[in-house]
């Protein structure tokens, strides 16, 4: 009869177990469906914070396989139309006769239209610090590198589809994406 019990007791402590690491699991698949897919698309809004004023655009973007991010953004009208890629090894912006203007972030490392890209790549391969439930969103916390500079990503999930992420930079929100229509090719 102890026997029945500590085995109850040992199925029920391991049960709680698996149930406590269920956002965790839930992270790790989606990041398995989006690492295993032909790439991704999404729109977003990009709202660049720096503390005495405030950037937003929207942008068309996608990604292949490898992480390799496209995009076109599509408002403000002034800069609709501007074209770039983004990746590992770099970026590269086009345009016709327009001009892009955003003050650099993060100590002068990072521009706002790199923000798609920072989520994605930290989307696929950060160091995921922490994920829970959050009223219907699965939350989702990961650094972008093992670096001491490491960006901080926090992604909101709903519906197996990333909704918003916040990127901070020492604790400090300095980017936030507004993310739509995301699907996995």
């Amino acid at each position: 009869m102890k026997r029945v019990f500590w085995l109850v007791g040992v199925l029920v402590f391991l049960t709680g177990c698996g149930m406590r690491n269920e956002p965790l699991n839930q992270a790790m698949a989606f990041r398995e469906r989006l690492l295993s897919g032909q790439g991704c698309s999404f729109q977003t809004e990009v709202t660049a914070d720096y503390g005495d004023s405030v950037n937003q655009f929207s942008m068309d973007c996608r990604a292949d396989a490898a992480g390799k991010l496209f995009f076109e953004i599509t408002e403000p009208e002034s800069i609709s139309g501007i074209c770039g890629n983004i990746s590992q090894e770099g970026g590269h912006i086009t345009f016709d006769d327009q001009a892009v203007y955003f003050p650099l972030l993060t100590d002068e490392l990072l521009i706002p239209a790199s923000a798609p890209w920072i989520f994605l790549k930290t989307l696929r391969s950060g160091y995921i610090t922490s994920a829970c439930q959050e009223d219907r969103h699965l939350r989702i916390s990961a650094d972008d590198s093992y670096d001491s500079d490491a960006l901080t990503v926090d992604i909101w999930v709903e519906r197996d589809k990333p909704v918003r992420a916040d990127i901070l930079h020492e604790g400090s929100r300095i980017l936030a994406l507004s993310v739509e229509n995301f699907s996995i090719s």
